[in-house]
């Protein structure tokens, strides 16, 4: 069949993603979308959209396709697409489903049936159970895993038998919320290991490749937030072993379309054991297309159409190597809480020229609504070295500012001689927290606080209506300095400076600064002698200037200070804005340090407010549902006396 319009039941950077190779072959592409996505970008792209309440609306979806007039639909990744009845559906619809058939998505969606046909074909498994009081059987430490899980959500990591009944309703809730089936297992975890994952491929005439591996061992909260090919651990012969079981695996049960298999690789005893398999397209596949140069969408496609793979194993060859790291609106400081808010600038540089695959753009508005990725972005060199490097230039020359992201962690992973040397295993970030912490140096900062004044200056001297002619600060008198103070995170900078007959500037008393050319969005700028080409962007009360090692952004001290909302003695504050899920205490309770006494809900993870020390609760100011902003008191605890009495010593 020939597919002529397709409607890609998904959103943001995908969608995007899918329509870019679906236009190269001549075929119209339409979109879906919620009223929290009605100004994002893939909107803007999309031939024509329908509006829907959910992405998880099989039935509106497929309505939509029909309004629209599409034959086919591809379902990107997340969402329904793993959903086996959302695929008969679409087929049972007359249009063409692009994807394994919805018999294999059955199988591989339920983890559990999905151990059992690998173990039924040979891959060795880890040892788990779905009876949940089994811990002592499968060992410590353990995995609690969502049966229909993915992307790190339902999961947690369990050390000891009197932590496994709290980790088991919290995987529950999590796991009902992001995929409406509350079902969990327990599976042995190994600490020391590596994430391997082989790209597998075929067709419906009973054809079948792989395209090698990627390792994703580089994770926080079991998600990946950097993917590789080929790994730097696994020989030619492990490559090949991993690719025969994968690819036996998909045969047993007549898989066809793009895939993944993923195993753990045990770096003490260089065995690998089965996950699951991923029927859809992976977040992590441009970094297989970049090292093979086959198009993986395309090749959805043209699987669907009914046509033949054009490429067998042996053609198959890896050039180069491969690095895509995952840009979140996060707050690594904060234990990766998701952060939102409107991107004030989103402009990747020119140079090093690398792969951006994104759905916002500046001006775009970060919610709680759906996953806080904001790019992928994938550098390909000829070797490890050299794309791990380019990726973090890359990363340094992005301007970005707006939203609190986890670009200078990603960028300290990149640079970690760790991972140059290739020691990535499953608890780098824990293992390497503490080299992990990221922040300018104070000559930085100060370098660009002055430049963030002199660009003010120059924006004054340009909207002044009265005398704009005239250089800033010019008198014919001695008077005191310009002056402005600016902040940036906890640190506040006073930046005083006067201009000099010559044009330039004597800053602090001490730099002596010259301003070569000022833009609305550029600064070229010569302080000491150093001299900088910087983007500036300005929004509301705050400035981001692009430095060597990234973008600062400067919060403007007003001269005149509003009243700050004052947090009560005792008060606990929404770490991130959420939803209420729960309380867990009541005004009058008295309390152990420790005790979880609120759960906030947002991108469909927990997290548990604690008690920072003993205490009675004397206000709770939150409800049930309730929607909080990042900050917000949400209740007042009163330290036992033992405890005020420390603190006054």
């Amino acid at each position: 069949m020939t597919i002529k319009t397709l409607l890609v039941a998904n959103r943001g950077e995908i969608a995007l993603r899918v329509f870019r190779t679906a236009r190269s072959m001549g075929i119209k592409c339409l979109a879906v979308y919620t009223e929290a996505d009605s100004k994002s970008l893939f909107i803007t792209e999309a031939d024509a959209a329908f509006r829907i309440e959910s992405y998880l609306n099989k039935e509106q979806i497929i309505d939509a396709a029909k309004q629209l007039g599409a034959d086919t639909i591809h379902p990107g990744y997340g969402f329904l697409a793993e959903n086996p009845e959302f695929a008969s559906m679409v087929e049972d619809s007359e249009l063409t489903w692009i994807g394994p058939s919805p018999e294999v998505i059955k199988i591989m969606a339920d983890k559990l049936t999905a151990k059992q046909a690998a173990k039924n074909s040979g891959v060795p498994i880890l040892e788990s159970s779905d009876d949940l009081t089994k811990g002592d059987i499968v060992g410590y430490p353990l995995l609690v895993k969502a049966v229909a899980g993915g992307g790190g959500k339902g999961m947690h990591i369990v050390e000891s038998s009197k932590d496994l009944g709290e980790a088991v309703e919290i995987a529950q809730r999590e796991a009902l919320s992001a995929f409406g089936d509350d079902r969990v297992f327990l599976e042995r975890y190994l600490p020391e290991s590596r994430h391997i994952e082989i790209q597998i491929l075929g067709d419906t005439h009973g054809n079948l490749i792989h395209l090698g591996e990627r390792e994703c061992s580089i994770q926080r909260r079991h998600q990946k937030i950097i993917e590789e090919s080929p790994s730097p651990v696994i020989s030619d012969s492990t490559r090949s072993d991993m690719g025969e079981v994968a690819i036996n695996l998909a045969r047993s049960i007549n898989y066809y379309s793009a895939g993944t298999v993923e195993f753990l690789f045990d770096t003490e005893s260089s065995n690998f054991f089965f996950l699951e398999v991923n029927t859809r397209l992976q977040v992590e596949h441009p970094v297989t297309e970049e090292i093979t140069n086959i198009d993986l969408v395309r090749e959805q496609i043209r699987v669907a159409s009914g046509e033949q793979l054009v490429h067998n194993q042996g053609d198959i060859e890896i050039s180069g190597h491969a690095i895509e790291a995952r840009l979140y609106a996060e707050d690594p400081s904060t234990g990766f809480l998701p952060a939102t808010g409107t991107l004030a600038t989103f402009i990747p540089a020119k140079e090093p020229a690398i792969r951006w695959d994104s759905g916002v753009d500046t001006g775009s508005k970060i919610g709680l609504e759906f996953d806080p990725m904001l790019a992928k972005v994938t550098a390909h060199g000829k070797t490890r070295t050299e794309a791990t490097l380019k990726l973090a230039l890359a990363l340094d020359r992005l301007h970005i500012g707006g939203v609190t992201t986890n670009r200078d962690f990603l960028k300290a992973v990149l640079r970690h001689n760790a991972f140059i040397t290739g020691d990535t295993t499953t608890n780098f970030i824990e293992k390497y927290a503490s080299d992990l912490e990221t922040d300018f140096e104070d000559s930085e900062l100060n370098r660009a606080a002055i430049t963030a004044a002199l660009w003010l200056q120059g924006e004054n001297r340009n909207k002044a209506l009265v005398l704009g002619h005239i250089p800033s600060g010019w008198r014919n008198a001695r008077l005191p300095n310009e002056w402005v103070t600016l902040t940036h995170r906890d640190q506040e900078f006073f930046v005083s400076y006067r201009a000099k007959r010559d044009g330039s500037f004597l800053v602090n008393k001490t730099n002596e600064v010259s301003v070569h050319t000022w833009s609305s969005s550029f600064l070229d700028i010569e302080i000491d002698g150093l001299r900088s080409n910087v983007a500036v962007t300005s929004t509301n009360e705050h400035l981001y200037i692009q430095s060597p090692k990234g973008t600062i952004d400067f919060e403007i001290v007003p001269r005149f200070k509003k009243p700050e909302l004052q947090v009560p003695e005792g008060g606990l504050i929404a770490p991130m804005p959420g939803r209420v899920l729960e309380i867990k205490t009541a005004v009058g309770n008295s309390v152990p340090a420790g005790q979880t006494l609120i759960l906030l809900e947002a991108m469909k993870m927990e997290h548990h407010v604690k008690a920072p020390h003993a205490g009675t609760v004397t206000d709770i100011f939150v409800t049930v549902d309730q929607q909080v902003p990042n900050g917000m008191t949400l209740l007042v605890i009163e330290a036992d006396d033992s405890i005020k009495h420390e603190e006054k010593k």
